[in-house]
């Protein structure tokens, strides 16, 4: 490669509708990395039976895009990885959607604004698409995303931390002054369920460090007696705090059917958290397997064991349970 713009020709994509650090989300913004392109970029994922995946359509932007007018739209909650989802869908269903805000480069954007896909009304699909009851073009997202980085407040967390850790020192402090960005559900529920979306996406994961939850930091005192040390102390709240996430939200879906007795069909995906990795720039391939890192940054080396809390959890598993209307 030898030209930054390259890199959408290189990725499979005809241009994206995103105008958020472009460059950065294509990896294209450092020529030293250029060497990367095309191999890093050009290849085609293929998922079978063993991935428990048969059966899986072909992506279709078109099909996608008709899903998201006439079943419903996309709300996306999580941090920057979510973002970078966000601005692949603004890449993936170009030229049929178009995005908002406008990012100027090198001007104040508040990661917590929201960032939204909406139907491009110059699109040759919008004469063919049913278009619902309600919907309106320029102001009915096709997507949204949020940057909700743990699901739940601080405020919220240090709740239910308190709950199951009544006998905590009258000292202890379970934040660090790290920045976050969070809402609560009792913030982003109601526009999941009044905003004309049906599908409810969100990931977390990758900000449950010891950094943030400075209170298991490293060479911090223990918080109360027989206290798991360190990320094992927060992987276990984390499971405590996504069991209770999933209550509020199956309570959520259960009230809105009755509500509008199951007219709109409703859903929330847990998207799997991605690891980061400290070599990723020189990876010029895509891994045929997974390889495990030896050594990782943050949390990334445990990333798999937060994950695995979302998939063998019965009491978040029910939230995938459409209650009856």
């Amino acid at each position: 490669m030898t030209e930054k713009i390259q890199a959408l020709e290189f990725s499979g994509f005809a241009g994206c509708a995103s105008s958020r650090e472009v460059d950065w989300h294509l990896a294209s913004d450092n020529p030293a990395h250029y060497g990367r392109f095309p191999r890093a970029q050009s290849y085609r994922w293929s998922v079978g039976k063993a991935d428990g995946c048969e059966g899986l359509e072909v992506f279709d932007k078109e099909s996608v895009v008709r899903d998201m007018v006439e079943q419903g739209g996309w709300l996306l909650l999580g941090d920057s990885i979510t973002e970078g989802h966000f601005f692949s869908l603004s890449c993936s269903l170009y030229p049929h959607v178009i995005a908002t805000p406008t990012y100027t480069p090198n001007s104040y954007f508040d990661r917590a604004w929201p960032q939204n896909l909406y139907l491009n009304p110059d699109s040759p699909l919008v004469k063919d698409l049913f278009i619902p009851t309600g919907f309106d073009i320029a102001k009915t997202p096709l997507a949204t995303f949020r940057r909700v980085d743990l699901l739940l407040t601080q405020e919220e967390l240090e709740h239910i931390h308190e709950k199951l850790h009544p006998n905590t020192a009258a000292n202890f402090s379970l934040f660090s002054k790290e920045a976050a960005w969070s809402l609560s559900p009792k913030e982003y529920l109601p526009i999941f369920l009044e905003g004309g979306y049906s599908t409810l996406v969100v990931s977390t994961g990758g900000h449950w460090t010891t950094t943030l939850f400075g209170g298991y930091g490293v060479g911090e005192p223990a918080p109360f007696k027989d206290a798991k040390p360190g990320l094992d102390g927060v992987i276990e709240l984390f499971g405590h705090a996504m069991s209770s996430w999933a209550d509020e939200v199956q309570e959520a879906l259960a009230d809105a059917a009755r509500k509008d007795h199951g007219a709109r069909k409703r859903q929330v995906l847990v998207r799997a958290y991605l690891p980061g990795h400290d070599n990723c720039h020189n990876i010029k391939l895509p891994w045929a397997e997974i390889q495990v890192p030896k050594g990782a940054s943050y949390n990334w080396g445990s990333i798999w064991r937060y994950n695995e809390i979302f998939e063998v959890d019965p009491m978040i598993l029910c939230t995938f349970e459409l209650a009856d209307p």
